[in-house]
């Protein structure tokens, strides 16, 4: 094996394949590797943990054909620690040695017929822009759940139906639902999936304008999935091509679409950047899972927290009401996820009472209608006194 590849390239590959790489092998020590492949085609690189496959292939000056098994993290480290200069990579023996400019490293390399053969994509559904994907997963996985103890709640689930495609996340206390159009191989195309939401986060991060994704499932059955549960994502850019496969979240994802309330009684329309300013400094005092308390007037919204013995902050906003007044608390590190996740300059916020769920949404102007291809609904926190 033999071959010179830039610098810039080698290093951003390498860095997005190990991110499936896992961090504890256990007595598997060649998952702890990334597989490096030259082939006509140019430059393979390959992350695998049994659960996540990633592998890129880029344009690179090859020399020699070969494979070989490096250490993931380290090779991560030394394309980061580069200078910008082209990067030649050679197989001598059972060390690979890189030389970029006056710098030279020589890696111990794995047995690489140890390293097991990743899951063959399975068949593609459909193809979307994949800077539109990658904008719907960061404010769909903003309400995904953390606790691995409930993992059906740390998915995102993808539900197609036709040029419909939706992304539904939910941790219990705050729910998103994202809607987007897509290009499916078959118009009456009905399935759904559940996919971790990391692995999704990690899949759109590189996406950007111009690239291209397609989206494979293994399709069949009542539920519109079959085969091993299986999920994959193929990208095409000038970055060269990549492929992530998954395994699915096993379970029943919780019928959440149903608590976005159809009508409400009271609503407010506020400035997105200075409602998220004023949260974050109104919060400094607010104990921990203790709510900030939004209250909403005609023309004005009065943000407080914490209390009179200890701390106390408030700062008013200029809103617009409709309905009746009301006051409402909420966990401020969930409001400004939400609020964060709102594209339009300006946010609408559906509630009912205090203690039923609050519905944001994004608006593009002052009187403009809200945008209800993303919703963010908030559970509120009790409020003392």
């Amino acid at each position: 094996m033999k071959f010179r590849v830039e610098r810039d390239v080698l290093a951003e590959a390498v860095a997005w394949t190990a991110r499936s790489i896992p961090t504890r092998p256990g007595t598997l020590p060649q998952l702890s590797g990334i597989k490096m492949a030259t082939r006509s085609d140019g430059l393979t690189l390959s992350g695998f943990d049994y659960e996540t496959s990633a592998q890129v292939t880029l344009l690179a000056d090859i020399a020699d054909d070969g494979e070989v098994l490096v250490s993931g993290r380290l090779l991560a480290d030394i394309a980061r620690a580069l200078p910008n200069q082209p990067v030649d990579v050679a197989l001598d023996g059972a060390k690979l040695s890189l030389t970029c400019g006056s710098s030279r490293f020589s890696l111990q390399t794995m047995p690489v017929e140890d390293y097991p053969a990743l899951p063959d994509m399975p068949e593609v559904a459909g193809g979307i822009d994949g800077d539109v994907f990658a904008a719907a997963v960061a404010q769909a996985a903003t309400a995904a759940g953390r606790d691995d103890m409930l993992p059906v709640l740390t998915g995102v689930k993808l539900e197609i139906d036709g040029q419909r495609l939706s992304l539904l996340a939910t941790d219990r206390f705050r729910l998103s639902l994202r809607e987007i159009e897509w290009r499916p191989g078959q118009s009456d195309l009905s399935a759904s999936a559940l996919v971790p939401a990391r692995v999704l986060a990690d899949t759109t991060r590189s996406l950007g304008a111009g690239s291209q994704l397609n989206i494979a499932l293994a399709a069949g059955g009542s539920g519109g999935l079959a085969g091993d549960g299986l999920i994959g994502f193929e990208s095409t850019s000038g970055n060269g091509t990549r492929r992530t496969t998954t395994r699915l979240i096993e379970g029943a994802f919780p019928n959440v679409r149903q608590l976005f309330p159809n009508t409400s009684d009271i609503s407010a329309q506020l400035e997105v950047a200075s409602l998220v300013d004023a949260v974050k400094r109104v919060s400094l005092v607010a104990g921990r899972n203790t709510p900030i308390r939004l209250s909403f007037t005609d023309v004005m919204v009065t943000l407080e927290a914490g209390n009179g013995e200890e701390a106390f902050a408030s700062e008013s906003l200029e809103c617009t009401l409709v309905g009746e007044e009301i006051s409402i608390g909420f966990n401020p590190s969930y409001l400004l996820d939400g609020l964060s996740a709102i594209s339009g300059s300006h946010v609408h916020i559906a509630m009912t009472q205090p203690a039923r769920p609050a519905a944001f949404a994004s608006m593009n102007a002052p009187d403009a209608q809200p945008d209800l291809d993303f919703r963010y609904l908030l559970m509120p926190l009790r409020m003392q006194g």
